[in-house]
């Protein structure tokens, strides 16, 4: 038997996965589950979308490698974007980095900037795939406590009592999944300062700040963040582009030139035809991104009322494509999880997967039909025993 790398002693594989074939196997039995457990929007792409990328197939030049930074309109479109929404002027030749995906942007900034025995701040409740890559590096992962009590922004005075000396990176995700916390330009003029005071790389996670949320910020809004910060954004949840695997990494040129290093030795290129959807889709009139927040406010309406039903409070949100909820009485929320799915065949995720000060609460995904949440609600009329 061959031994695997030590590094894949820290890292499980990760929880949606896992718990998606279970949920992919009770559906093969015929089981009606419905699945409001994940953030992979339902709806369509802005309608020039899919014309754009099948028009671009017939291209020449697009079936060949592409280049490593992606086309130059598609930075241009990427630059517009942030101008359009953010109030923000991005060099589009230096400022901006294509990725396929954020995710692989978290893991292709991880590798460039840290060695073994680094530390990085996690924002914990937080997304799990920061604590992956930290550990996939064989660095330390230090998780900071983000509480209700506190809007679930970090405590940074609580933090400067802490040994920062060993500390590379530090992770926000604002709006924060999965509470839906929005940002405020405040909190990333603080973030800067304590980034420069200890010289520690902040990176904000910025996928949500166009679902839903009137006031839409960007950690770059603040003056300072090219000098210590990057910013990871995509088309996923803007623009129901999930499967596309289209993100963008933003920030000091200097530090863009070090993760493409690592990116050069990890892909060729992104298809050619999905850059040119991507560009149209960044091209969207704000319009179309009205429509759709009208969308997930009537959906959110609705599954508050399953929140109801359920006798768990719902924590008040802006924007985003989740319900966040805090369940009552200390009761286990993966035990919670898993009553509701086997019971009722209704799949929500379970708050501790985020981490440690994520347990007691579960989260609802508001990327299902209206319909299917009427459904949900048939089915607990039934009972509210869970």
């Amino acid at each position: 038997m061959i031994k695997t790398a030590h590094r894949l002693n820290s890292v499980q594989e990760y929880y949606f996965s896992a718990k998606l074939r279970e949920v992919k196997a009770m559906i093969d039995q015929g089981l009606p589950v419905i699945n409001a457990g994940i953030g992979n929007p339902d709806l369509l792409p802005p309608p020039q979308v899919v014309p754009a990328l099948t028009k671009a197939l017939g291209d020449n030049k697009a079936h060949g490698y592409q280049s490593y930074l992606g086309l130059p309109e598609l930075r241009e479109a990427i630059s517009t974007f942030y101008k359009r929404h953010y109030g923000v002027k991005l060099n589009p030749v230096s400022d901006i980095m294509p990725l396929m995906g954020s995710k692989e942007g978290i893991l292709h900034i991880s590798m460039a900037f840290l060695n073994p025995g680094d530390a990085v701040l996690l924002p914990n409740p937080g997304y799990p795939t920061y604590t992956s890559a930290t550990e996939l590096c064989e660095a330390t992962a230090i998780p900071y406590a983000l509480t209700a009590e506190n809007n679930w922004l970090p405590d940074l005075d609580e933090l400067e009592q802490m040994d920062l000396s060993n500390v590379k990176i530090m992770w926000v995700n604002y709006p924060h999944m999965p509470t839906g916390a929005p940002a405020t330009n405040e909190l990333f003029s603080k973030l800067i300062d304590f980034g420069k005071k200890h010289q520690i790389l902040i990176v904000n996670d910025n996928p949500y700040s166009c679902v839903g949320y009137p006031d839409k910020h960007s950690i770059h809004q603040v003056k300072g963040s090219m000098e210590i910060a990057l910013e990871l954004n995509s088309v996923s949840k803007t623009f129901n582009m999930a499967g596309w695997r289209v993100g963008m990494l933003s920030g000091n040129p200097v530090f863009l030139k070090e993760i493409l290093k690592v990116k050069t030795n990890m892909d060729s290129g992104m298809f050619y035809a999905i850059q040119k959807g991507a560009i149209a889709a960044l091209e969207t009139d704000p319009s179309w991104m009205l429509r759709q927040d009208e969308i997930y406010a009537s959906r959110r309406r609705k599954m508050i009322e399953v929140a109801g039903k359920l006798d768990v409070k719902v924590l008040e949100q802006q924007g985003g494509l989740f319900v966040w909820c805090a369940l009552n009485n200390d009761l286990d929320d993966k035990k919670f999880v898993d009553r509701l799915l086997h019971e009722h065949h209704i799949f929500i995720a379970p708050g501790s997967i985020f981490g440690s000060n994520g347990r007691g609460y579960v989260r609802f995904s508001l990327c299902i039909d209206e319909e299917s949440i009427d459904e949900i609600n048939q089915r607990l009329k039934k009972t509210v025993e869970i």
